[in-house]
This record gives structure tokens, C-alpha cells and sequence, in this order.
């Protein structure tokens, strides 16, 4: 007779792994992807370690879901800066805006996603969102060039420019050896400095 899984065991499989995609992201959100040990995670989740490998063929793959997760989050929150009112310039600022400032309040999970070490699979949803990004400012400069509030260019390149500058303006403030010895928070003038920055070489002026 074969076996049957019944619905209260897929409902307990399903809460266990809950429980460790949840205390995975813990652990990532306080020291990073170094500090999320499997044996921690486990014992976090109350979960034996087989357990873990039966939800995840790898730490790798529990890494990239995690990735996944918490990236897409932060892609949402851009995607809902730029569906905000005003015309495009405005709406792009606010959502270059809104990725510094959600950065500088989590530095450690900000630091995990996007400067952190990582194995290639994870590596690899790094450059998948980061082109998530690109796609969300380059339909926005896009809606600028069609509106005159930015000067004719190529979207697609400048897009991935911004991407670019503001990731690696980040990544020396959220550096955990940068952080452990400041308190950052979100009234900086970095994130004006990252932000005029950004604007002034989309748009061609000062802002």
C-alpha cells in the first residue's frame, strides 16, 4: 500500500519550513549570510538539521530563497515609490530615495544583499534583482523622456548606471565594520549627497 501524506502532515511541513525561512532571515538580518549557521537555524526553528536539508537540498538554496525574500521586498517599495504622483523626475527621486533610506535603517540585511560575500547561487539572485531595479527606473526615465522632465538618453544604460551608483555609495556606510562604530540613520546628508548625485547626472542639473 503505498503512503498516503495526509493533510495535517503537509500542514506541519509546511509551518516547519515557515519557521525556517523565518528564523534564516533572523539570522541574516543580524549578522548576515556568514552568521547564518544551519546548525543555528535548526535550533532556532526547533527543528533537527535533516529536518532543514529536507525543505532546502542546500544551505545555498535556503540562501537564495532568503535572497529572494528579501530583496523583492525592497523591489516592491521602489515599484510603489515610483507609482506615487508627480511626473517622473520627482518619482524617481523618491524612489532612490526610499532604497537609501530602507538601506541605512536595516544595514546589516542591505549590507547581506548587496555588497555581503556569497556563494554563486545567491550571487546569481543578486544580478537578477539588480536587473529588477534597472527595469523599474529605466520604464521611469523612459516616462521623463516622454514628459521633458529629463533629457533625451539611453534609458537602459542610464537605468543601470543608477543602480550602480547608489549600490556602491552604500557600500562603505553599511559595511559592518563601518556600522559597528557609527550610528547611521536616516537624516544623514549621505543620502542627500547619494541622491543629488544620481539626479543631477539623469537630469543634467542641480537639484
Amino acid at each position: 500500500m503505498a503512503y498516503r501524506e495526509t493533510e495535517k502532515m503537509r500542514q506541519r511541513k509546511a509551518e516547519a519550513r515557515k519557521r525556517i525561512v523565518k528564523c534564516t532571515y533572523r539570522c541574516v538580518a543580524e549578522g548576515g549570510f556568514r552568521s547564518a549557521r544551519v546548525t543555528r537555524i535548526a535550533d532556532l526553528a526547533g527543528v533537527a538539521t535533516g529536518t532543514l536539508y529536507r525543505h532546502f537540498e542546500s544551505r545555498e538554496d535556503l540562501f537564495a530563497e532568503i535572497f529572494r525574500l528579501a530583496t523583492q521586498r525592497e523591489v516592491d517599495k521602489v515599484a510603489e515609490a515610483l507609482a506615487t504622483s508627480g511626473n517622473a523626475a520627482e518619482r524617481l527621486e523618491r524612489a532612490l530615495r526610499q532604497f537609501a533610506e530602507r538601506a541605512l535603517k536595516g544595514p546589516m540585511m542591505a549590507w547581506s544583499l548587496i555588497a555581503e560575500p556569497v556563494d554563486p547561487k545567491v550571487e546569481e539572485e543578486r544580478l537578477a534583482y539588480r536587473k529588477a531595479y534597472a527595469s523599474l527606473f529605466e520604464k521611469a526615465i523612459r516616462e521623463g523622456i516622454d514628459e521633458k522632465c529629463i533629457p533625451d538618453q539611453d534609458a537602459r544604460q542610464s537605468s543601470t548606471c543608477l543602480v550602480g551608483a547608489i549600490a556602491e555609495s552604500l557600500v562603505g556606510p553599511l559595511s559592518p565594520t563601518q556600522t559597528a562604530c557609527a550610528t547611521i540613520d536616516n537624516n544623514d546628508p549621505l543620502v542627500d549627497s547619494i541622491i543629488r548625485f544620481c539626479m543631477q547626472g539623469l537630469t543634467g542639473t542641480r537639484r
